[in-house]
């Protein structure tokens, strides 16, 4: 039983990888061909492009020509030399064929060509479509091959008019587009161009060359001989076939795909042939592999099952336990020690914390690290006032400066409680204006572009005046500090407000905040400067004066780079409202 068991197991292992390989050859197949087809339809399009520029190239150069003096001298009485040789040189600049003058009968009088073998000069080509359109006062266009030289060619028409107005000659020009033919050819691509009765115009296999895809009626192999468009041609069918979809093809017993682009003037359709071979190749490939990896899972199955089989007959039952219980201490030791570890890991923040809250309470740092401020715009007037002489209103500056200092001692005692300072209604740009003239002199050392427009409605908040400002030079005391060894120094101050809050933003150039959080910049000693250069206490004295005003501080790199720090603080009538 079990032997027949394990049996129907194989048998349906094998179906399912027969399925699962079938599956992925039809999967594979269709996605590379898609990308076959992509890969034709660029090159399609790239090929088509090729042929419209080379057509649309010189369409309005027998336009130009057309209103030449020499020419219309020609067609008057002058003689043709000059003429010739001027056409000679515009057709060997331009790379064309030829170009040449024709009178209204259609006989050629002056040619590019004229003195070599094959010369236009004399012949009359009344019986082209492009002289008789060109004749009728339009703009004549035609391919077809050469009546005298025998060689194809894309021909372009305008109409000559004399001074009455009416047409007295027509001029040409003559475009060999077989040079597309080696370059399909050159590249290893099947490509034809057909024209509105489906004859086959160029084509990188020459055998297909003026051949018919569809059977032409008398009709059209009537207007064909009277044109002489393909002349000493059979026009015979091509031997090729399409499917109903248009999407594939078999041209001389070979399937290939087909795409087609039909965006060309005159009705001129591109056809595109290539080959499936690599798409076949590669979904084979595919589906082998699954077959080569459902071999390989099937030895290895069988090799770990052995090998559990003689495990098992080598274990005893005692060795299992033994390990089981030895697993099992081992996890409850492991989890053990992780838990002892988040313990202590918790104790060690907790401990550390209450050390940096005990020591800020001491207040003799902060007092060392906020009047820097103060002091040192002190020492800035009185530098400038050496400098410059003017000495009338220092005392006033300086006696300024000693009630800021004041202040901002009686602001360092919101660690321990709230301060008694009294709240008023404060307009934000009032503030943002003192500050600015209070870090003038590091603003001006440090060559920094600043960019602030006070807003036209008030920003009115509710809160003790000195504190704010406070706030706002620590943030941009901090601003001028981290663009210290920056090139491009600039400081934006932008002021707002809503329905609900009024905030300030202070952006600077900086080396931004990194992968710092504002929680951790605003714990009292902690600084992204370098020692000796700040104790970090300016952002935790920032955020307490703000949660003693109803307000928060928010932090965030710039989009550009450097730091945005934003000061929000409710509206008045909020915070009331709050209070109640």
């Amino acid at each position: 039983m079990q032997h027949f068991r394990e049996w129907g197991v194989l048998i349906v292992f094998v179906i399912a990888v027969a399925l699962a390989t079938f599956a992925t050859w039809v999967v594979s197949h269709l996605y590379f061909i898609s990308e076959e087809i992509q890969r034709a339809e660029a090159r399609l399009s790239l090929y088509r492009s090729t042929v419209l520029a080379e057509v649309e190239r010189f369409e309005h150069l027998t336009l130009v020509l057309s209103v030449d003096p020499f020419v219309l001298e020609a067609l008057v009485s002058a003689p043709t030399d000059a003429l010739n040789r001027r056409l000679a040189a515009f057709t060997e600049a331009a790379g064309l064929d030829a170009i040449f003058l024709m009178q209204s009968d259609g006989e050629t009088i002056a040619a590019s060509n004229a003195g070599q073998p094959g010369s236009f000069l004399g012949e009359n080509y009344s019986f082209r479509p492009y002289f008789q359109q060109a004749l009728a006062g339009g703009h004549g266009t035609f391919y077809g091959i050469g009546a005298t030289t025998g060689l194809p060619g894309y021909f372009i028409a305008d109409p000559v008019r004399g001074p009455a107005g009416n047409v007295i000659g027509v001029v040409a020009l003559k475009i060999s587009l077989a040079p597309f033919e080696q370059s399909w050819r050159d590249a290893g691509e099947q490509v034809f161009l057909a024209n509105r009765q489906d004859v086959v115009l160029l084509a990188s296999d020459a055998g297909w060359r003026y051949s018919s895809l569809d059977p032409l009626s008398e009709e059209e192999r009537a207007r064909i001989a009277d044109t002489r468009q393909f002349t000493g041609q059979a026009l015979d069918m091509l031997d090729w076939s399409v499917d109903a979809e248009n999407t594939r093809a078999r041209i001389d017993g070979e399937e290939r795909l087909h795409l087609v682009s039909d965006a060309l003037p005159h009705g001129w359709r591109l056809h595109y042939l290539a080959p499936d071979d690599r798409a076949v190749t590669r979904a084979s490939l595919a589906s082998g592999s699954v077959v080569v990896l459902a071999v390989l899972a099937l030895l290895i199955a069988q090799y770990q099952r052995g090998q559990r089989l003689g495990a098992a007959l080598r274990r005893s039952e005692e060795e299992e336990k033994a390990l089981r219980r030895a697993n099992t201490a081992l996890a409850r030791e492991i989890e053990e020690r992780r838990h002892a570890e988040r313990c202590l890991e918790e104790t060690r923040e907790e401990l550390d914390r209450a050390s940096r809250l005990a020591a800020l309470g001491q207040l003799s740092a902060s007092v060392t690290h906020e009047l820097g401020q103060p002091i040192a715009a002190m020492r800035n007037h009185l530098t400038a006032a050496e400098m410059t002489g003017r000495n009338g209103d220092l005392t006033g500056v300086i006696g300024g400066l000693v009630d800021r200092m004041e202040g901002i001692t009686r602001q360092l005692k919101f660690f321990a409680r709230s301060d008694g300072d009294a709240f008023e209604d404060i307009d934000l740009r009032d503030c943002v204006a003192a500050v600015l003239d209070l870090m003038a002199p590091n603003i001006e050392a440090g060559d920094v572009q600043v960019t602030y427009e006070p807003p036209d409605q008030p920003p009115v908040i509710r809160g003790a005046r000195l504190r704010i400002e406070q706030v706002l030079t620590n943030l941009i005391r901090n601003a001028l500090d981290a663009m210290e060894d920056v090139e491009a120094q600039e400081l934006s101050i932008c002021l707002g407000q809503d329905d609900t809050a009024i905030w300030a933003e202070i952006a600077d150039t900086g080396h931004g905040l990194g992968d710092a959080t504002l929680t951790e910049l605003r714990e009292p000693f902690v600084t992204t400067r370098a020692s000796g250069q700040g104790m970090g206490l300016g952002l935790a004295i920032s955020s307490g004066i703000l949660e003693d005003h109803g307000g928060r501080l928010e932090a965030r790199n710039g989009a550009g780079g450097g730091a945005v720090f934003r000061v929000i603080l409710p509206r008045p009538e909020i915070r009331e409202l709050a209070a109640q």
